[in-house]
């Protein structure tokens, strides 16, 4: 029997302490540095925040990045109980996550109800599941001039 590793544990455990306290579904997540120590631990807090992007993942990207003061999390490692769907790991990816390690698959999640395949089949072009549709370009890439012009600030 191969046994488990010790930050998917603590992944597993953050998604059971989620599923304890009602907070939301069965993922938890948590970030490691290069030498091993956790610095940030999240669960899914959908249900308790009634917040749909309050995924374990995002959660613990969000407390990393408050206590570390950086958007910036190329140099750490996620541990997630599951795939990542579409926004954490579009989140992640934002973040400059390198690696990621996760237990069950997105396949996994659907087979108990997690419609990520929705979103994925969406990007990929194969179902419209919302109207997106340009209006204003131009009116709106001014604020893009201003900002480009100033190095990133507007005044």
């Amino acid at each position: 029997m191969i046994k488990i590793d010790k930050y998917m544990e603590k992944a597993k455990l953050e998604a059971k302490k989620g599923i304890e306290k009602n907070e939301g579904g069965p993922f938890g997540a948590i970030i490691v540095n290069q030498n091993g120590e956790i610095i940030s631990k999240g669960n899914n807090k959908v249900l308790a925040t009634k917040d749909p992007t309050a995924h374990a993942e995002i959660i613990a990207i969000r407390r990393a990045c408050k206590k570390l003061n950086t958007y910036d999390l190329s140099n750490y490692i996620l541990y997630s109980s599951c795939e990542p769907c579409p926004m954490c790991l579009s989140a992640i990816i934002w973040a400059n996550i390198k690696q990621v390690y996760y237990g069950a698959t997105k396949e996994d999640a659907a087979k108990i109800g997690f419609r990520d395949d929705l979103i994925y089949e969406h990007i990929k072009g194969n179902k419209k599941i919302i109207n997106l549709e340009e209006i204003n370009r131009n009116e709106c890439l001014e604020i893009f001039k201003e900002y480009k012009e100033n190095n990133g600030t507007i005044y």
